[in-house]
C-alpha cells in the first residue's frame, strides 16, 4: 500500500507540472493573437503580474487592459511573437513557483529584432478551476540584481524553507476596483 501511495505522489506531482507548464504556454500565443480574456483567465481573480519597468497589473480587468493597452496594440500591429522557454517549477501542496526567461520579438522594417528578454517567476495556486497565476514578476535581462534574483531558487521547499505564495482564499478576500499603471516607453514602440 506504501508503494501505491508514494506513486500516486509521484503521478501527482507530475500531472500538476505538466498542468503548469501548459498554462505558461498559453500565455504566448494568447498575447499574440491579442485574447486578452483569456490571458486574464490565467490568473486567479485578485492576481497580479509585474512587467519591470513598464507596468503593474492588479487583477484580472488590469491584466487584460495590458493586452489591450496602446502598447502591446502598437507591438501587434507591427508583429510580434512572446517566447516563453521552458520553466522549472517547485511544487508545495496547492502551490508552485515556477522559473524560467521569456523573449519578445518585434517586427519592423528589416525584420524581426529581439525587443526584450526577461527573467521571470510565476506564482501559481491550486483553485477549484486548475491551476491559476497568483502573481507574475517579469524583470529585463539588463545585468540588474533583479533578474538573477528572480531566477534563484532560496525558496525552494525542498531544502526546508517555505515557499511563499499568496493562498487561495488571501487571492479571492474582497477586491477592489481593479488598477493598472503604465509607463510607456514610447521610443521603443
Amino acid at each position: 500500500m506504501e508503494r501505491v501511495q508514494a506513486l500516486a505522489t509521484r503521478l501527482r506531482a507530475l500531472e500538476d507540472k505538466d498542468a503548469i507548464r501548459e498554462l505558461i504556454a498559453r500565455y504566448g500565443p494568447m498575447a499574440d493573437s491579442g485574447d486578452a480574456s483569456g490571458v486574464a483567465d490565467l490568473w486567479s481573480e485578485s492576481g497580479t503580474y509585474s512587467v519591470g519597468g513598464v507596468a503593474e497589473a492588479k487583477g484580472q480587468a488590469a491584466i487584460a487592459m495590458l493586452i489591450d493597452g496602446e502598447m502591446h496594440q502598437n507591438l501587434l500591429a507591427k508583429g510580434c511573437a512572446h517566447l516563453l522557454g521552458p520553466v522549472a517549477i517547485v511544487l508545495d501542496g496547492d502551490a508552485a513557483i515556477a522559473r524560467g526567461h521569456s523573449v519578445v520579438f518585434c517586427r519592423d522594417e528589416s525584420g524581426y529584432r529581439v525587443w526584450r528578454v526577461s527573467a521571470n517567476r510565476w506564482e501559481l495556486i491550486r483553485t477549484p478551476d486548475g491551476w491559476r497565476v497568483s502573481r507574475r514578476v517579469n524583470a529585463p535581462l539588463d545585468g540588474s540584481g533583479e533578474a538573477r534574483q528572480l531566477l534563484g531558487f532560496g525558496d525552494r521547499s525542498d531544502n526546508g524553507q517555505t515557499l511563499k505564495v499568496e493562498s487561495h482564499e488571501e487571492l479571492n478576500a474582497p477586491k477592489s476596483r481593479a488598477t493598472v499603471s503604465l509607463r510607456v516607453d514610447r521610443h521603443r514602440l
